[in-house]
């Protein structure tokens, strides 16, 4: 492999190394109480509120209900994308922000969830109390 090939392989995995050190796995956001009749705090996972845990207001994510039986999460906004993992039915997830991709029956927003593990889920199957940001 060429001296080149290897900086420029050793420069985007410092960079990638670096990004992945700044960036949150996790963070509350406010809550506030239920506004579904349907849904209590509890099933959310609980009451939170207050100054939006450690990240403060500037690194706020949104909650979503996974309704599907079981969610495939993908590494692009699309159905022909890498799994990367499952999220099943009922799954309380963190949604970093939304964006438009491929349509699932008729809805064309997919969430980028930050639970540990970047991936992208079809909107059509996460059920959100407010609307994420874009991203």
């Amino acid at each position: 492999m060429a001296l080149r090939s290897r900086f420029a392989i050793s420069i985007a995995a410092g960079l990638l190394a670096g990004a992945a050190a700044v960036t949150p796995a996790v963070a509350d956001d406010e809550w506030g109480t239920a506004d579904d009749p349907g849904m209590s705090e509890e099933d959310w996972g609980g009451s939170e509120g207050g100054d939006g845990g450690d990240w403060g207001n500037d690194q706020q994510f949104t909650r979503g209900r996974v309704t599907a039986s079981s969610l495939l999460l993908r590494s692009a906004p699309n159905r022909g994308s890498q799994v990367i993992r499952v999220a099943n039915q009922g799954d309380i997830v963190r949604i970093f922000c939304q964006t438009e991709g491929q349509s699932v029956d008729g809805n064309n927003r997919w969430y980028l969830l930050a639970d540990g593990t970047w991936a992208w889920g079809s909107a059509r199957f996460i059920e959100t109390r407010r609307s994420p940001r874009w991203c």
